[in-house]
């Protein structure tokens, strides 16, 4: 009695394709539905859904799993994605074709008023773009790794930067495009084109990029790149959720995601709304993680032990908790949890020697608590020094450090909080050096610390163990020769040597850029004043990580962090496009009067 490609139609006229599938027992009319509207192909297994053991899930086992327990189950596909009409607009029109799906599930005699939504990424984002209208039946979502709440600040800029994970994401769905799919002229073009060399061709010019033989997918990043202030255009509803938290249901959702994950200021942004504009009880997991890889134990080259997959330790299996998750919020067949019920994994504690598979043991252990942010966590400032180091005290002495930031040579990405980035970039912990395969590295296995464009300042070797868990914030007092440019933070673990590390090893934690032309706010672009000194924040994802005792704590400060973000020209053009540059001498200014420094969120001992 399933339903295979059933057009639903919007209220344009475009129809998008949908499967449905019944419970066996189908006389028994109606039932709860689950929902999940994706732009990777409904029929296509998710690369997310494999258990610890590496089963990949097909849908149809998933289907069956929610169908036996008494659920509809639908699969949609997005505009303009496989078998669905209409033009593909990133992220645009989920708000109303979600709405419209509803609406449509709500008129069928099979649902009983109900239904759950559920998805990882972009079919999260498609979720929350629908929650903002307020759609009918929508009693329960589980957003795992997306969701925006401001995707100016997080998901496609940050800091006023364009993260490329937006450009490489376009190019490998342009490959699977309709269009591509259909001519086999686009196609071959799109195949001989070489991602490596326009990334090294970089800025890209509008209309004579790897993306002009699908012109819609070109269309719409340039768009996104191009409006660089924080206009109308980025408070549009699927993008936005800040700005329509009060219309979006007060029902219960289960966020999940994870320290290196691209979403983590999305997810605990909605978080902390729905548990203070909300009644419904709110369920938080955050793990240390790639995007979606719940049960890949390793990010990057950190390793976090058995311990840290979400199958057996925080749940039977991820199947298994939507399962019990949606048995809970739309049978109500189990007492929900408290209005908070949060589980995290610090980082930290390994034996930090390389394992069989030649990881870093980094470790760490599953936390529960009942609030976010931790009560029990205290905001505390480390000061830049003049002798590059990280005090608790002001520095007494004036300083200022500066260095020069060529453009044509920016600093390469070795892995962060990122996803989609391939073939050109990864996301995870490495030791932060100029390693092989990493797009822009010189390749010589030198520390980035050895660079004259990196800044580095770290404390004392840690004579206790310190954990840390929440925001992080990073105050500098700068000034540039340049009308604009680009500061950079990036928080390090520095591990001892040992005999496996002779040199010890610098591992990542968390990583933010901002851009100086919105030095007065991100509403217009206010250049620089030559030489002038003023205060910027860089504001790098919430973290949670045991530093142990014998590490220290690094803050490395620089002006780029390419191909993750799109490297500042310095002329204080629009950088999409910008085919000229400048060298800027930047400046680190240091002292009472100009308290530079980084605010790091301490757990304190109980």
């Amino acid at each position: 009695m399933d339903m295979k490609n059933f057009r639903i139609v919007m209220r344009d006229g475009v129809t998008l394709s949908t499967d449905v599938y019944f419970p066996q027992d189908a006389d028994d009319f109606p039932y709860p539905v689950i929902i999940e509207r994706t732009p990777y192909d409904k029929k296509a297994p998710s690369r997310s859904e494999k258990t610890v053991t590496g089963h990949q899930i097909t849908r149809q086992e998933m289907a069956r799993c929610f169908t036996h327990a008494g659920f509809i189950v639908i699969y949609q596909d997005c505009r303009g994605r496989y078998e669905s009409e209409g033009k593909f607009t990133k992220y645009i029109n989920e708000a109303e074709d979600g709405f419209d799906t509803l609406q449509w599930i709500m008129a069928q005699p099979w649902c009983n008023g109900k239904i759950g939504s559920m998805g990882l990424s972009y079919a999260a984002h498609t979720q929350l773009a629908m929650a903002c209208l307020n759609p009918p039946g929508l009693s329960t979502m589980v957003l795992d790794s997306g969701g925006f709440a401001n995707a100016f600040q997080c998901g496609i800029r940050q800091g006023g930067a364009f993260e490329l994970k937006q450009a490489t994401w376009a190019y490998k769905q342009a490959k699977l495009s309709p269009l591509a799919q259909q001519s086999s002229t686009v196609s071959t073009a799109l195949a001989q084109e070489n991602i490596h060399d326009w990334f090294a061709a970089m800025p890209w010019h509008q209309g004579h990029t790897l993306l002009k033989h699908v012109p819609e997918y070109e269309s719409y990043l340039f768009e996104q790149w191009e409006e660089e202030c924080f206009t109308d255009y980025w408070k549009k509803i699927g993008i936005y959720a800040e700005g329509y938290y009060d219309q979006i249901p007060d029902i219960p959702v289960l966020f999940m995601s994870s320290w290196y994950d691209a979403y983590v200021s999305s997810t605990l942004d909605n978080y902390r709304a729905f548990t203070t504009t909300k009644q419904s009880p709110q369920k938080l997991i955050m793990g240390p993680w790639l995007h979606g890889d719940r049960n890949i134990t390793h990010s990057g080259n950190a390793e976090f032990g058995e311990v840290a997959a979400f199958d057996h330790n925080v749940s039977e299996d991820w199947l298994a908790c939507r399962l019990v998750w949606f048995n809970t919020h739309l049978k109500g067949l189990n007492p929900p949890k408290p209005q908070q019920d949060i589980t995290f994994f610090m980082m930290g504690g390994g034996s930090g020697k390389r394992n069989s598979e030649g990881r870093l043991e980094h470790g760490g252990e599953w936390l529960h608590h009942q609030q976010w942010p931790l009560p029990n966590v205290e905001k505390t400032p480390f000061f830049l020094w003049g002798n590059q180091s990280l005090q608790r005290e002001e520095c007494p002495k004036q300083t200022t450090i500066s260095y020069c930031y060529d453009p044509k040579y920016p600093v390469p990405t070795i892995g962060g909080a990122l996803t989609s980035g391939q073939p050109i970039f990864w996301g995870g912990a490495f030791d932060q050096r100029e390693l092989p395969d990493f797009f822009g590295s010189q390749q010589n296995n030198l520390p980035l610390s050895a660079r004259p464009d990196v800044l580095v300042f770290e404390t004392d070797i840690l004579q206790d163990d310190i954990c840390l868990a929440g925001d992080i914030e990073v105050s500098l007092w700068i000034s540039s020769d340049a009308l604009d440019t680009d500061f950079t933070a990036k928080l390090i673990d520095v591990y001892p040597p040992n005999e496996d590390y002779p040199q010890g090893y610098a591992m990542n934690i968390t990583d933010g850029i901002f851009r100086c032309r919105f030095h007065q706010g991100y509403e217009q672009k206010t250049l620089l004043n030559p030489n002038e000194v003023v205060e910027i924040k860089i504001k790098p994802f919430a973290c949670a990580n045991r530093f142990v005792k014998g590490h220290r704590i690094r803050l490395d400060i620089s002006s780029s962090n390419f191909p993750k973000y799109d490297f500042n020209t310095n002329t204080g053009e629009t950088i999409a496009g910008d085919r000229t540059w400048k060298v800027a001498h930047n400046s680190i200014h240091i002292s009472k009067r100009y308290p530079s420094k980084v605010v790091l969120p301490i757990v304190k001992k109980t």
